[in-house]
């Protein structure tokens, strides 16, 4: 099948590309451990192009795969097999700010950083928010449901949508909401899209909510003893403060950032844990903070802390746990991001340490997350004595007892990154076997003859 003369149909020449290194670059995302293998790479520049796309390959049988900015950690977006890559980088337009709906329409490929800033241009604030801000696409987030940093305050991307346009996998363009706030009409189909991981349709254009912009945000960062402690701060700050964000990471994380040279830690004190909350400094707001930081410390929670004096000094601080990634990246590691309820986190911290360090005492964990909604980053980092291989079918091992822990726990197996390829074989211990089949059901209604993401997050 000549696939290019297939495109070449609805497509210019510019569109199309079976070059190598198009095909190695757009066929992966971060995921490390799953080698490309596409086809082609297409480039549409808006919704009428997507459509033809994927009629033709309802016609001709051919697999294709979404893609976004591939970020994500779940091989989600990642060819195995000869796929057909549909990249949505070319369909990049912030299209229509709206100050009286407060919305912003967008085109899929829109990188999240670029809206960020032409809400703020506007006097506006897109308050989801993640470190791969520079280079994620609006579609991808919205095809994961992304958390991030802010889900504290802000929620999901979810709660963000006003209104989508998405083509189908039987090639049918549906505009879903029209930005209504209020529309008691059924079921809303945003929702089925939402989350799908490009298995049900292609979504090309979003209208997005803002907000108003945060006033004076305040970063605090405290080094805390023991994992009781984390509880208990996390508590005693949420009852009294409204928190924008409430993060962790582990001294193993704060190591590798100082080392990496660009920031270093402003505590005196050495600890175990290390937390990040963020705050509006209104309405005394920072009065109420210093006084719990100072029943925190007499109750030993807390060994040292220190506050933003300044925006430069909150960026630094923010560096901390937001260079995690890019620091232990020379360690190649292995990446897992599971959820439970934030109650939980404490337990499931314990215990999974607990078998790490007894089954595999060689291996160093980098742990990180977003602690007030119960997500944590779990970086399994390689010791230099093993080979990719082994290190990888180690790392499975842990996966099945960590996934294990999670079913016994009632959490998620995937908190913001997707199940893709990763996970599927563990979308049970999340989902029952009624939703899996109601999924499968779904997935058939949507893409009848099975051409999108194929593979990819149902087993």
């Amino acid at each position: 099948m000549d696939l290019k003369k297939i495109f070449s149909e609805v497509l210019n020449d510019n569109q199309v590309s079976d070059q190598a290194e198009d095909l190695a670059n757009y066929g992966k995302d971060w995921t490390k451990h799953f080698t490309p293998n596409a086809s082609l790479v297409l480039f549409p520049r808006n919704t009428a192009e997507v459509q033809l796309i994927i009629k033709l390959c309802n016609q001709h049988k051919i697999e294709i795969i979404p893609s976004g900015g591939r970020t994500g950690l779940s091989a989600g977006a990642t060819a195995t097999n000869k796929e057909v890559i549909l990249s949505l980088e070319k369909m990049n337009k912030i299209k229509q700010f709206n100050p009286l709906d407060q919305t912003l329409e967008c085109e899929a490929g829109a990188i999240l950083e670029d809206i960020q800033n032409t809400a703020k241009d506007k006097g506006y604030y897109y308050p989801v928010d993640f470190a791969a801000r520079g280079s994620c696409q609006i579609g991808g987030n919205l095809a994961t449901n992304a958390g991030g940093i802010k889900v504290i305050r802000y929620g999901l991307t979810r709660n963000w949508v006003a209104g989508l346009t998405v083509v189908t996998g039987s090639g049918e363009i549906l505009k879903i909401n029209n930005g209504l706030i209020k529309n008691a009409t059924g079921y809303d189909l945003r929702h089925l899209f939402i989350g799908s991981e490009g298995t049900l349709g292609v979504i090309t254009e979003v209208l997005l909510k803002l907000t108003t912009t945060p006033k004076d945000l305040l970063v605090m960062t405290f080094a805390t003893p023991t994992l009781d402690g984390i509880m208990n701060i996390y508590k005693s700050f949420r009852d009294c403060l409204t928190l924008t964000a409430f993060e962790s990471y582990t001294d193993v994380c704060l190591n590798y950032v100082e080392a990496a040279g660009r920031v270093k830690s402003p505590l005196q004190e050495k600890a175990p844990y290390y937390l990040l909350i963020e705050f509006e400094n209104t309405d005394g707001q920072m009065d109420k903070a210093m006084e719990v930081f100072e029943q925190c410390m007499e109750a030993g929670w807390i060994i040292d802390g220190v506050i933003s004096q300044n925006d430069q000094q909150s960026k630094d601080l923010w560096a901390l746990r937001e260079d995690i990634t890019e620091a232990t990246s020379v360690k190649h590691p292995y990446k897992n991001d599971i959820s439970v309820n934030i109650s939980k986190v404490p337990i499931f911290l314990e215990q999974m340490t607990k078998i790490i360090s007894e089954k595999h005492p060689d291996f160093e964990v980098a742990w990180f997350g977003h602690i007030g909604d119960g997500n944590l980053h779990v970086n399994i980092l390689k010791p230099d004595h093993l080979n990719s291989d082994e290190f990888m079918k180690k790392c499975k091992e842990v996966d099945k007892e960590m996934f294990a822990m999670i079913k016994t726990l009632g959490g998620s197996v995937s908190a913001e990154h997707g199940v893709g390829l990763v996970k599927k074989n563990y979308l049970d211990h999340t989902r029952s076997g009624d939703e899996i089949k109601y999924m499968k059901q779904i997935k058939s209604i949507f893409d009848p003859n099975g051409i999108l993401n194929p593979g990819k997050l149902l087993p």
